[in-house]
């Protein structure tokens, strides 16, 4: 899985992300390109670094095998959850006291609200009568896992192919994940193939960038498809992840929308118990559904129109493309200019702030030593003069306009009285 930033803080505050750290590899680098089996990818490609953020990388790849046992360990030992396998739900009823739902082995559990995080096909969805609008893709997700000849860089390739996208992820050591995109009657026949068969047609896409290229684990596959979910919400249920929205695999951020749900129904739920609502409430679910219904739905359009405009070989689209690619390939200059210059800016920024915190903290100095001073004095006090042998009494009120007039030099402290 690719993990954004926030996913991974997410991950943090729940305790997982430290039983997976040592096995998730950083992107430093997304890499974009046009490109065709046996010709490779375009000259051209788009580039995101990792400098141009403050908190680090891109992100970061975490294998489902130790994804999956990290959150079943953290279930399985928390007191707060009660993990139930070798069951299912049959059947949920609501009512005015909340929902009931009948498992296979007989048994009934009892809740105020229920969380659907079933996935597609979610059997929560069907019996809350929460139906989907969307469409299939024709194309088939064949995923596998490499190991390769060259060290990856920790750099993410996406080559857009005729057929759909390929994705190239870093994982730990020199090995990568393969997302390859394919029509759904090509990707039929392409999985029937023994290992070495199926390599002979991944490495023309591959490319030989990273060297030879050998398979490590099983082979998976699943259709591609984008449903939306007509409501993410039903009486005492709320639906989350890909039961509540379904996209394209081109963007990588499937998982990471189904756990800013799962923020954002923490902080809606929370925030109602804090107010003394009921948080099964129609009008507490509907602040969830409005918070997350349109990011998701925009990410599925904006993933739908992406693999729309680069999956096929339309050679004026293909030209569009390649022109894409070379502004900003002629731009890269000007960009390198303007990382250096903001470099420049900052480290100016950061010295000046140096000496205006210096300089605060000697004016602090100055003013308290000042202030250690003026409190030796008694407010009280009879100065005399004996030049003059004038005298008179100081207030404390005074102090700055008498140090004022001593500090200009000047006589008149001898001459006359002091006049506040």
């Amino acid at each position: 899985y690719a993990l954004a930033l926030a996913s991974k803080r997410l991950m943090t505050a729940v305790g997982v992300w430290e039983n997976v750290a040592q096995d998730a590899e950083p992107m430093l680098n997304i890499r974009v390109s046009d490109g065709r089996a046996g010709v490779g990818a375009s000259p051209f490609f788009m580039d995101f670094d990792h400098a141009e953020l403050e908190e680090g990388p891109m992100g970061y790849m975490v294998e489902d095998r130790h994804l999956r046992y990290a959150l079943q360990a953290a279930m399985q030992t928390s007191p707060l959850i009660e993990y139930r396998l070798a069951t299912r739900v049959t059947a949920q009823t609501t009512s005015p006291e909340g929902v009931t739902l009948s498992l296979a082995n007989d048994q009934k559990i009892n809740a105020r609200l229920l969380v659907g995080a079933d996935g597609r096909q979610s059997g929560t969805a069907a019996r809350a009568g929460i139906t989907y609008t969307g469409w299939q893709y024709g194309q088939t997700a064949l995923v596998c896992a490499v190991e390769h000849d060259r060290p990856h860089g920790g750099v993410a390739h996406q080559f857009f192919m005729p057929a759909g996208p390929l994705a190239v992820l870093p994982l730990s050591a020199r090995r990568s994940t393969v997302v390859w995109s394919e029509k759904t009657d090509s990707a039929a026949v392409i999985k029937t193939l023994d290992d070495a068969a199926f390599l002979d047609v991944l490495r023309p896409r591959f490319g030989d960038f990273l060297g030879d290229i050998a398979l490590v684990g099983g082979r998976f596959s699943y259709p591609l498809g984008m449903m939306i979910a007509k409501s993410y919400i039903a009486p005492n249920v709320a639906l989350i992840g890909d039961a509540a929205h379904g996209v394209h695999p081109i963007a990588g951020q499937g998982l990471n929308a189904g756990l800013r749900d799962v923020a954002a129904l923490i902080q809606v739920l929370s925030e109602a118990k804090k107010r003394g609502e009921d948080f099964a409430s129609q009008p507490v679910l509907a602040r969830y559904q409005l918070w997350r219904r349109f990011d998701a739905t925009a990410l599925a359009m904006a993933t739908d129109g992406f693999n729309r405009l680069f999956s096929n070989d339309n050679p004026i689209l293909r030209l569009g493309r390649v022109g894409v690619n070379f502004t900003k390939l002629t731009a890269l200059k000007s960009i390198d200019k303007l990382r250096t210059q903001h470099r420049e800016i900052k480290k100016e920024r950061g010295e000046r702030d140096s000496r205006y915190k210096a300089a605060v903290e000697s004016l602090k100095d100055n003013i308290s030593n000042r202030n250690n001073q003026l409190s030796k004095i008694n407010t009280d006090a009879i100065f005399q003069l004996e030049e003059e042998g004038a005298a008179f009494k100081l207030e404390y009120s005074d102090l700055p306009k008498f140090a004022a007039i001593f500090e200009a030099g000047t006589d008149d402290y001898l001459t006359k009285p002091f006049e506040p």
